[in-house]
């Protein structure tokens, strides 16, 4: 490995790389709700054919939106980045919310959660994390959105300063990726209340992902040597296999398969940022269609879960294969998710962003943050 040269890549221009990987970690999402969790929540389902019983898709996506944050936080006034980032992830995921509050409430079973207002307010506000007993989901994986928020945020304050630059950010770096596996033991424990609201409020034990996709960045831009880049790697799939481990009386038991798993698309995602393009192996038709998914990928993943567990309990009432269920989820989450994208993801963006530039045109120029050169310290 010391031998691999990385190449630094702009994302100026889109690559099929990048799609396959995102698109590719959706697809793992929907396959790990629609053929396991489905029957964990819902036993009443029954067996399905095929399961995918490991929790790695979400997780990497958040490591490559660490990576794209990383690429992107240099260019133009630190104010645009942050707000871009909210004007991309938040109206989507408050339209999601919304939709999918309406089709649980009228739309579900006999035996299963129906929402009440409570839910819809505490879901919006995204209070999972700090009260999950208060304040149940109405989608499971709306449970990256706030750890994304609040990354974005951290690292804008972060860049503004010194400590988001250079050796500091190494320091700051190290230090997220170290601490939450310092207090590991006191988290499985069994802590105080007010211990695990600020340890899972603020995701300690997801630190980790954001870590692995900038160290990716830093790795491509030569900012840190091949020998650190993997040992902060090893320690990130150390992380998560403490993350996802539980303690019995027997010992520790770590779930292999996500740990693997995490494990290997790190190395696709570092691939993917260091090497060429991918396109030379991948179809022009094939190209095509990997682009469009991966366009409405986030839409997919805000609204698939629980609106396709109900399209799983009406396939099964009418007699339908376990197969064709999980098709049917499948198809269901694909459409609604690019209806979320077209209705509210791109019109709600470009109408936040050209809120925000004829704001800042407003402004005297000297109030508008100096953009910084990426990569160099102030």
């Amino acid at each position: 490995m010391s031998s691999f040269r990385p190449v630094s890549v702009s994302s100026g221009n889109r690559r099929i790389s990048w799609d396959l990987v995102r698109g590719g970690c959706v697809v793992l999402v929907l396959l790990y709700h629609a053929t396991y969790m489905s029957v964990v929540v819902h036993p009443e389902l029954g067996p399905r054919r095929f399961a995918f019983p490991h929790q790695v898709g979400a997780s990497l996506l958040l490591v490559i939106s660490a990576y794209f944050a990383a690429v992107t936080i240099g260019r133009g006034s630190l104010g645009r980045y942050w707000w871009g980032r909210i004007a991309r992830l938040l109206p989507p995921f408050l339209a999601a919310v919304v939709v999918i509050y309406f089709a649980l409430r009228y739309l579900s079973p006999p035996g299963w959660f129906s929402p009440r207002f409570g839910d819809l307010a505490g879901n919006l506000l995204m209070l999972w994390n700090w009260k999950p007993a208060d304040f149940p989901f109405l989608d499971g994986s709306h449970w990256t959105i706030p750890l994304q928020l609040m990354a974005f945020t951290v690292a804008a304050l972060l860049y503004r300063g010194s400590w988001g630059h250079g050796r500091k950010f190494r320091v700051v770096m190290w230090t997220a990726l170290l601490v939450p596996l310092a207090q590991w033991p006191l988290r499985v424990a069994g802590p105080p209340e007010w211990y695990r609201v600020i340890v899972d409020g603020f995701g300690f034990h997801r630190w980790h992902l954001f870590v692995a996709g900038i160290a990716v960045r830093l790795w491509t831009t030569k900012r840190v040597s091949t020998a650190e880049f993997a040992l902060l790697e090893v320690l990130c799939v150390g992380a998560h296999a403490l993350h996802g481990a539980t303690v019995t009386p027997s010992g520790i038991r770590v779930e292999w398969g996500s740990t693997i798993g995490i494990a290997i698309g790190i190395a696709v995602i570092s691939l993917a940022a260091a090497g060429p393009d991918w396109n030379r192996f991948v179809p022009a038709f094939a190209q095509r269609a990997i682009t469009w998914f991966a366009g409405v990928s986030y839409g997919v993943f805000l609204i698939h879960q629980a609106i396709g567990y109900l399209v799983l309990h009406w396939l099964s009432g009418l007699g339908a294969d376990p197969l064709l269920q999980t098709a049917g989820m499948l198809a269901t989450g694909v459409v609604l998710g690019w209806a979320l994208t077209r209705l509210v993801e791109r019109p709600a963006h470009r109408f936040l962003m050209r809120g925000y530039d004829s704001w800042t045109a407003r402004r005297r120029p000297g109030d508008e943050p100096i953009p910084v050169a990426a990569g160099k310290p102030r």
